[in-house]
């Protein structure tokens, strides 16, 4: 589906495409500065996963040749009719290279009469001239990957390089996942840390199931187990565009954590990295306030950045019935994350509720 939308004073003209099949969109991606999250594998796993449409408006020159762009999914239903780009994405930075060209591209979408949500970390376009407010932080760490394995090595934090020796003298190995079924155990891991340590529901297992069609199985990504006595004891779920290593959800026994299996499983993500050629590994987002993993992938990286949340809230957007639904959420949250709850009620409930906390 493309429609045309307006045509700016330096002969842009505006469009919306589906971001899943458009080549322009794929064209933008591909030659712009893009991130894992603008990819249209990215955005099939959400498709896939949370029934949702992603979209992109792009802007084409005077050859038609796609300049800027923005992906996003209109998300309907409770607790309110609700844009964002996208959703569930560390960050996706809008493509684009002046203030004229982001106010072509979002003033369309500011005007649907909806809250529009979306967080940068490379560009600061978005942020000039207050179009879509500023409203929250999040950190953000890096690793340069292009010095040698050793000089890499020398420079973590030295707890880091204790913790790999640690987990290789209790006789951790680390090895990518075979199939499905070592994935299902992964996440049955990732389901109790996020329920037993964090009192959070789970996404859905079809995610995770989504991302091994759309990243592993063509060969863009990997999960990487460690394992000890041939159990698998901990994972990080490692995706990769362009020559960027993305660190994207991991989990670990928590009654073997002392033998730093992730520890272990990082630096082997270094160093097949590496091999690799690859340039970065992204650790990806740390909730401001959430000291202990700011600290741990302090140890590791060499960048430390911002994350800027921003956020259209147009008036009366906040019925009384949305901030209900908004209000009801953490309490259904806290009723299925209870110990005595089964994880297989937990589970269901995070493919039930998830969505709505996009």
């Amino acid at each position: 589906m493309t429609t045309d939308e307006e045509t700016s004073a330096r002969s842009r003209v505006r469009l919306v495409v589906d971001a899943l099949t458009d080549a322009r969109w794929q064209t933008l991606v591909d030659r712009g500065p893009s991130d894992v999250f603008h990819s249209p594998s990215w955005l099939r796993v959400l498709a896939k996963t949370y029934g949702y449409e992603p979209r992109a408006a792009i802007l084409l020159d005077e050859h038609k040749q796609p300049v800027a762009g923005l992906p996003y999914c209109t998300i309907e239903g409770i607790p309110a009719r609700r844009i964002a780009a996208p959703p569930f994405s560390d960050f996706c930075d809008p493509i684009v290279s002046d203030l004229d060209d982001w106010r072509n591209l979002i003033q369309p979408l500011l005007e649907e009469g909806c809250r529009v949500t979306l967080r940068c970390l490379h560009n600061e376009v978005p942020l000039m001239g207050d179009l879509v407010p500023l409203v929250d932080r999040a950190k953000w760490h890096g690793l340069d990957l292009r010095p040698g394995t050793e000089a890499i090595w020398q420079g973590l934090h030295g707890s880091a390089r204790r913790a790999v020796r640690k987990a290789r003298s209790e006789g951790v190995t680390v090895r990518p996942a075979n199939d499905v079924d070592e994935l299902r155990k992964f996440y049955e891991l990732h389901l109790r840390v996020r329920k037993y340590k964090y009192r959070l529901l789970a996404q859905p297992y079809a995610f995770f199931a989504s991302i091994w069609d759309e990243f592993v199985a063509p060969g863009n990504g990997e999960l990487l187990l460690a394992l000890q006595d041939d159990a698998i004891i901990g994972g990080v779920f490692f995706l990769e565009w362009k020559d960027v290593l993305y660190y994207k959800f991991n989990a670990s026994d928590p009654s073997l954590v002392s033998s730093r299996p992730n520890d272990l499983v990082i630096w082997s993500a270094i160093e097949r990295a590496q091999e690799r050629g690859l340039t970065l590994l992204d650790f990806g987002l740390s909730d401001w306030d959430q000291d202990g993993l700011v600290r741990y992938k302090r140890k590791y990286a060499s960048e430390e950045k911002t994350i800027s949340f921003l956020r259209h809230d147009p008036a009366g957007d906040a019925t009384q019935e949305a901030r209900q639904v908004r209000e009801l959420l953490p309490g259904l949250t806290d009723l299925f994350t209870k110990e005595d709850v089964p994880d297989g009620i937990s589970e269901r409930a995070g493919e039930l509720l998830y969505r709505f906390f996009a």
